[in-house]
């Protein structure tokens, strides 16, 4: 299907509701609708917004186009929880209906200020020529979930020397003085870090750019988060134009972190380690992070990525959230593990343990298409041992450990329907240990694979067909013992 530039910005009360019926029909029909996953109603989902706890509930908005699988005209919807795990639809929350955001409300991020909830996003607006031109807007949710925009944009522009991709406002607060960090493209086309300052969150100040030891690292830096977390200072974000190395940059666009001392906010001074990828599989980008009422960071991510195709496209919808993790700092490294919270989906069990040797062992009574599963593999003396799953006649998914090349491999070539191929069908991280523990989450058309602990994670939209339920274990040339406990997991999607 073909979308014009009038399509791509209609508004919504322009569409009739035969078209809304049709729309909902279609995306109501698709096999690959997820069960425990934040999922749009119809259309596009991509970027995690506003992530915040306020009054009593976690607030998570997404960026929306609601009429197709496209990036048209973006509104911000929202959802809340009590747990992170059990989500509410509440409707859209910013409509882009002003000058300031007439072609989209772009991403931003929440804070809490004055008993209500501040969200800070970015207004993209078109003049006649179609240029772009980008503000720093606000948007206040008071505890009726009532939300009233400020007329005037918080920051008007970008500073001289950057262009106009200037987005994505992620904000917090240290000790009476408030923070703005904000994704940007220098004048040379290069990426960067904005920062800018406020002591009453409306007047904001530009302070400087945060000087990292990447002035050339990709065109555009999107979906910047700074945080402090065990005394350390880590900036996320997700740079754009980076050309793969080996194992490493294998997606279109990525999502990582640099980690270092704190970051000096007089000047800008942000000494730090290298830039680390925060997920190695094939769908995660724009990652936001959030504080639990009890400390935790937790961070949620888009699990899809810009400018490619899904299979779910013909079906009008693509693309959902992942699932909530929370971040620690050990040997100088960021790891993920699934939020605690999670356990509340769990349902039925099953345990096993075997020894296999040069043999592929079904699991045939473990069929299933949302389960939560933990894998110790130990002793691991074979050439390659692993798991495949989403498994029929003709489909599989496999993860495995391969140790002729010491690597962990999550090879999606058979998994179903494919997805963007032209980026490769197989995603590796190096490891060289004889155990491994490997926690999968996996949802009608995704896998989330946690390594020991959260030291390496893969994220993956997959799509196979309906009946490729099953769970097989395998060890090649060679003997593995395997340690197994599945739950299958609730659903908290009611279309």
């Amino acid at each position: 299907m073909e979308w014009s530039r009038e399509m791509r910005y209609r508004q919504m009360e322009n569409v009739s509701k035969e078209e809304w019926k049709q729309l909902n029909d279609q995306v109501s029909s698709c096999p690959w609708r997820q069960t425990y996953h934040v999922q749009p109603p119809t259309g596009l989902l991509n970027d995690p917004n506003g992530f915040a706890y306020y009054n009593g509930e976690y607030h998570l908005f997404y960026q929306w186009f609601p009429l197709g699988p496209i990036h048209g005209l973006k509104h911000w919807y929202h959802t809340s929880s009590i747990d992170l795990v059990n989500w509410k639809d509440r409707g859209t929350a910013i409509f882009p209906d002003t000058d300031l955001d007439s072609h989209g409300a772009y991403s931003g991020s929440g804070i809490v200020h004055e008993d209500k909830l501040y969200l800070f996003y970015t207004g993209n607006s078109r003049d006649a020529s179609w240029n772009r031109h980008s503000y720093q807007c606000l948007a206040v949710m008071d505890k009726n979930g009532s939300i009233m925009k400020q007329e005037q944009a918080v920051i008007p522009g970008p500073p001289d020397g950057y262009t106009e991709h200037f987005r994505d406002p992620k904000v917090w607060e240290e000790n009476g003085s408030y923070f703005m960090v904000i994704g940007a493209q220098r004048k040379n086309k290069t990426g960067a870090a904005l920062l800018y300052t406020s002591t009453d969150m409306l007047d904001w100040k530009f302070r400087n750019e945060i000087n990292t030891s990447y002035n050339t690292f990709g065109y555009m830096w999107e979906c910047p988060d700074y945080f402090e977390l065990q005394n350390n200072g880590i900036l996320i974000f997700s740079p754009q134009g980076i050309e793969a190395e080996g194992d490493n940059f294998r997606n279109i666009y990525q999502s990582g972190y640099l980690l270092g001392h704190k970051l000096n906010k007089e000047t800008g001074e942000f000494s730090h380690e290298e830039f680390a990828e925060l997920d190695f599989g094939f769908d995660f980008y724009a990652p936001q992070t959030s504080v639990t009422p009890d400390g935790r960071r937790i961070l949620v991510g888009w699990m899809g990525l810009p400018d490619l195709s899904y299979p779910t496209d013909k079906h009008m919808w693509a693309h959902c959230l992942t699932l909530p993790r929370e971040l620690t700092i050990h040997n100088n490294k960021l790891l993920q593990k699934p939020a605690e919270e999670l356990r509340l989906l769990r349902q039925s069990k099953k345990t096993t343990s075997l020894l296999l040797d040069n043999q592929m062992l079904p699991l045939y009574t473990w069929e299933d298409s949302a389960y939560e599963l933990d894998v110790r593999i130990e002793g691991i003396e074979a050439g390659m041992a692993g798991i495949s799953f989403c498994a029929g006649e003709t489909e599989k998914t496999m993860f495995y450990y391969d140790a002729d090349r010491q690597k962990l491999v999550l090879d999606r070539s058979l998994s179903g329907e494919p997805a963007s191929p032209e980026f490769g069908t197989t995603r590796s991280v190096p490891y060289d240990e004889k155990n491994v523990n490997i926690r999968m989450f996996v949802d009608t058309s995704s896998v989330e694979i946690f390594i020991n602990k959260g030291e390496a994670v893969f994220t993956s939209r997959l799509f196979p067909s309906p009946d490729s339920k099953g769970i097989q274990l395998f060890s090649h040339i060679g003997e593995a013992a395997f340690y197994i406990t599945k739950w299958s997991l609730k659903s908290i999607n009611k279309e």
